[in-house]
């Protein structure tokens, strides 16, 4: 896994995209198309807003999934993660295709249909994050390495629910429900190019356990110590506690 360092959650966000738009560019000219995974996470934002308007890249090629959605909550709901995704990102693109999950349907089809589109070719490039508590996507610790489906239903308990209320900008974590899809962590490691950013101080322990630490389910990021071309992007916050500390970019 490679770690770039950046002196600010903007400049990290520009290089994310600008590595992005070259796997999709040489995606789409060796196939005709690509297919991508993105994260709809708060600490995206910045990075999707780059994304949208970023130059060169034809959309109406791209097929769009993405790695998480809370179980009950409508699309229009403030907390929902496809709301999210549809503001930052599809309302300012012309995407070809994309697969939302959906909250309100019953979630053991979601997993199931969803999950047979997502496995029918591979995934070109995948976005992901780094939770407080070395989450990702939802999986949160202890994580399951082991289970083959590409998305899982999962519970959240009242600590996760308010960290992520708070993350997210839900007024209570009553707003957040208590289960949601994720994304497996065996599935999310299929995809051929991982950017994994993690901006913010509050990141930095976590950052430090996944990225210096000993592969364990108690870290969940910690698996992508595993993967071929993972390049997780931090700001000097979120990599404070790196040792020896690498040096910053831009």
């Amino acid at each position: 896994m490679r770690v770039r360092i950046f002196a600010d959650q903007q400049a990290l966000s520009r290089a994310a995209v600008a590595q992005a738009a070259d796997v999709v560019r040489q995606a789409i000219a060796a196939r005709g198309k690509t297919r991508l995974l993105v994260t709809a996470d708060e600490s995206h934002r910045e990075l999707l807003d780059i994304l949208a308007p970023a130059p060169g890249i034809p959309w109406g090629q791209v097929e769009l999934f993405h790695d998480a959605e809370y179980v009950g909550l409508g699309a229009a709901h403030p907390a929902s993660l496809r709301r999210f995704l549809c503001e930052r990102l599809i309302a300012k693109t012309r995407i070809g295709r994309t697969h939302l999950l959906d909250g309100e349907r019953d979630p053991d089809r979601v997993c199931r249909e969803e999950g047979e589109q997502l496995r029918a070719a591979p995934i070109d490039l995948a976005f992901a994050g780094i939770g407080e508590k070395g989450e990702l996507a939802l999986n949160t610790p202890p994580a399951d390495f082991a289970i083959e489906k590409p998305y899982l239903i999962i519970g959240l308990d009242e600590a996760t629910r308010r960290r992520i209320g708070k993350r997210d900008g839900a007024e209570a974590s009553s707003q957040v429900p208590e289960r949601a899809i994720t994304i497996s962590v065996r599935q999310l490691l299929q995809a051929t190019t991982l950017i994994v950013c993690a901006p913010g101080g509050e990141k930095a322990e976590a950052v430090k356990r996944c990225a210096e630490g000993t592969m364990s389910p108690l870290a969940p990021a910690s698996i992508l110590q595993t993967h071929p071309d993972a390049t997780l992007y931090l700001d000097r916050h979120s990599a404070a506690l790196l040792t020896p500390a690498p040096a910053t970019e831009g």
